[in-house]
């Protein structure tokens, strides 16, 4: 057999469900061998479209995604979306083309070195360089990408080796068994905890990879300690518990950054200091810290735990559990929360032609069940999705954070539906990520995946311009013109629909998801909230 066709019989070992790409000259032999697999092929419009799905295949599944091109400006392509799954922690494996091994040490057309480019948006990744190597790098470049931390890994196949005689078969796929925290380190974090007046949760994304929402769930009702997550980490806790303080990674004075200055203890569960900077809600570096996930903690100045629990995460929860005290006030960091909930039911009922994000929000919150998925791109819109947009089960609400890529939405949303046909997906992009990724409205289409785009429509980069006049008082280079999204959508086979008032939101979203097609609803949105907000943020006091 051709090395193409071992090669795709280790992704097959793998598990691999779709390869996701754009399919190029230098692999031909690849998207053959593929042609008789079970796998999957999807060609999609562009590589970082391609790229950005097997991103949030691998968020919502846990296992890689697989996103293939050709070389040169294909696999430069791939780069954006590989980095994003990298920092966002998130199982992802990219195959490449290449010329032949004879061509590599010389310019040459479209070549660079791919290998060397990759290497600082991977955990790992190799030349093939012979056939017999294959079963090997396939089976590390996957046990790479899903090992705690997860992430990007990347296998480029020369075009000459593609085609060369292969033998042997995949090797064994094994699943490691992550380790049992100590009884001592239990006792001394339950001491620390116990002592504590303030305690506080900080629940990060690795709960959700590892599976773990339920038993951090059980610790923070039967210890009583509040808790706070990070925008990848909603829904470790549901937002109707009333020990749940919102979402941290917003501006200097957002509500929960009030919780974490009075808090004398942060318990960081499964947290990244990717998510959001120790810096940002340390930045005295005087507050205990008890570390809890499956690796051990990426030390700074601002982040110095005084115990970790290194090991599995539900395991060090459920041996932490019967160690603590329970707590009953909470009425602190109730105080807190309803900030955000007036801010939700102040503008639940809006009508009128200025339709405000917190509307927006609510309307996408009351047409979405319990599992269903939010999606979110990156922009102004962002930040209220995740300040506001109430999560009550893991991995419903998708964010690009660690990497915070513009186009991340669309695609993703296209994956999140072939994991989950049976759920709602709801894709929030605004106007500028939208237009990013737009062409893969016609990969939608094509594969008959339903998806609703709820498009924030403010004519320009509105969280730049937000940011521009916080610093400067004025705007500049940030405003832009936009197609007719009704027509664009219809053009894609996809329908379309125009909100002109606030009131026709909630109505026009169901009238979207109980039609046949995907669909793209243009909502203008008045950001003028984003100031006000600002200014409420600053009055805030902190009580004691």
């Amino acid at each position: 057999m051709r090395a193409s066709d071992l090669l795709v019989k280790c992704l097959e070992n793998e598990g691999v469900e779709y390869v996701f790409g754009v399919p190029g000259e230098e692999m031909l032999d690849i998207v053959d061998s593929l042609s008789t697999s079970r796998i999957q092929f999807i060609s999609t419009r562009h590589e970082q479209g391609a790229a950005f799905m097997a991103d949030s295949y691998g968020r919502l599944t846990g296992r890689a995604g697989v996103c293939a091109s050709t070389l040169g400006p294909g696999a430069m392509n791939l780069t954006t979306a590989v980095a994003d799954a990298n920092l966002d922690r998130s199982p992802l494996v990219a195959i490449t083309g290449q010329v032949g091994l004879e061509l590599t040490h010389k310019e040459y057309h479209q070549y660079i070195d791919i290998v060397q480019a990759f290497n600082p948006i991977t955990k790992w990744n190799t030349r093939i360089d012979s056939p017999q190597i294959i079963p090997e790098v396939v089976r590390r470049a996957f046990q790479a990408a899903e090992s705690e931390k997860p992430g990007a890994a990347h296998l480029e196949l020369p075009e000459d080796v593609a085609e060369m005689e292969a033998y042997g078969g995949p090797l064994p796929r094994t699943v490691p068994y992550r380790p049992v925290v100590r009884e001592e380190a239990l006792w001394r974090a339950a001491e620390i905890i116990n002592r504590a007046e303030h305690p506080i949760i900080l629940a990060g994304n690795g709960v959700i990879r590892s599976r773990a929402s339920m038993t951090l769930r059980d610790l923070v009702e039967s210890a009583g300690i509040p808790v706070a997550t990070t925008f990848m980490g909603k829904g470790t806790v549901s937002a109707e518990s009333d020990l749940h303080s919102g979402t941290i990674g917003l501006q200097a004075r957002d509500h929960v950054i009030c919780g974490f200055d009075r808090a004398d203890l942060v318990i960081a569960v499964g947290y990244d200091i990717v998510e959001y900077a120790p810096g940002r809600w340390n930045s005295g570096g005087d507050k205990t810290i008890i570390h809890i996930d499956s690796v051990a903690a990426d030390v700074q100045a601002n982040y110095v735990p005084a115990v970790e629990l290194v090991g599995d995460i539900s395991a060090s929860l459920d041996g932490l559990r019967p160690l603590l005290e329970g707590r009953t006030d909470g009425a602190y960091y109730r105080q807190l929360k309803e900030f955000v909930i007036s801010e939700w039911e102040s503008h639940a009922e809006d009508a009128g032609p200025s339709i405000t994000p917190q509307k927006i929000v609510c309307d996408m919150r009351r047409a979405l069940g319990r599992h269903d998925i939010l999606i979110s791109d990156v922009g102004a819109h962002k930040l209220w999705i995740a300040r506001l947009y109430p999560a009550y089960e893991p991995n419903t609400v998708l964010i690009s954070n660690g990497f915070a890529s513009m186009g991340f939405a669309v695609p993703a949303a296209i994956a999140a539906k072939l994991v989950h046909p049976d759920r709602k997906v709801l894709a929030a992009c605004g106007d500028g990520g939208f237009l990013m990724n737009v062409q893969e409205l016609e990969t939608a289409e094509r594969l008959g995946v339903k998806v609703v785009y709820l498009v924030f429509n403010d004519y320009g980069y509105g969280l730049i311009k937000w940011k521009q006049m916080g610093k400067y008082n004025k705007a500049f280079g940030v405003d832009l013109g936009n197609p007719d999204f009704v027509k664009l959508a219809e053009s894609f086979g996809a329908q379309g629909y125009r909100v002109n008032d606030a009131s026709e939101l909630g109505s026009i979203l169901d009238k979207a998801f109980e039609g046949p097609r995907s669909a793209v609803i243009d909502v203008p949105v008045d950001y003028a909230e984003n100031f006000k907000l600002s200014e409420r943020l600053g009055q805030m006091i902190c009580p004691t």
